[in-house]
């Protein structure tokens, strides 16, 4: 009984994630919104969630990197790319640690230069 239990409650776990408001909040902090094949970071990040080949490439979403430029597509790699490199985090729904992942990559968390986007995130997330 108890390992079914502890089955059921990992099965839950696994599927949490964020509110939705966390992909809107990045969008928001990435680009002010805008859509499609928007360049940032000076020519190294495209689409609405500013997303970078590499980046592209570890979350392993099948796909063109041009495909960033659309939300639905950029949402789909950010999701696989968090749920990589901190599935506890996704779990929990811990936007701080998402975001700062999201913004210096997978050990963005622990980095200082970090903290200010995680922060903004988290108040446009609420």
């Amino acid at each position: 009984m108890k390992s079914t239990l502890l089955l059921l409650a990992l099965a839950v776990t696994a599927h949490a994630a964020p509110p939705p408001s966390f992909f809107r909040a990045l969008h928001i902090v990435e680009t002010s919104g805008r859509t499609g094949p928007i360049l940032g970071d000076g020519g190294k990040a495209l689409g609405p969630l500013q997303i970078h080949r590499a980046y592209h490439a570890d979350s392993r979403v099948a796909g063109d990197y041009s495909r960033v430029a659309d939300l639905d597509y950029s949402k789909r790699v950010v999701t696989a790319y968090l749920q990589r490199y901190e599935p506890q985090a996704w779990a929990a729904g811990d936007v701080v640690t998402l975001a700062r992942i999201h913004n210096g990559g997978p050990k963005g968390a622990s980095k200082p230069a970090t903290v200010a986007y995680g922060d903004k995130v988290a108040r446009l997330t609420k």
